[in-house]
């Protein structure tokens, strides 16, 4: 009787999973923690950067002196400039905003 009742559970999930999953992942999509930002640094970009963005290393921009403008700095992210390598092949763009 058990295993029934489970089974007929199981199956009404099923069938609500297919009639409403798009809905579902729509509401999970809504829900996701947006990315962090001094995480994703640390790990991309600390290396050349250093931990307050001035360190060099490699030709690396001083970011704490950098006029470029939230737009400029997505793209340089993505495409990369001069011997920085773009990370629009490793990061997400949700992640390369953060």
């Amino acid at each position: 009787m058990k295993q029934i009742v489970v089974a007929a559970f199981l199956g009404t999930m099923l069938l609500l999973g297919a009639a409403y999953g798009d809905q579902a992942l729509a509401l999970g999509a809504a829900n996701a923690p947006k990315p962090d930002g001094e995480k994703i640094y640390k790990v991309y970009c600390i290396t050349c950067h250093g931990m307050k963005g001035d360190m060099g290393a490699s030709g690396a921009a001083n970011l704490s002196a950098s006029t470029l403008s939230v737009e400029g700095r997505i793209k340089v992210i993505a495409e990369g400039r001069n011997t920085m390598t773009g990370f629009k092949a490793l990061l997400t763009p949700d992640k390369i905003k953060a």
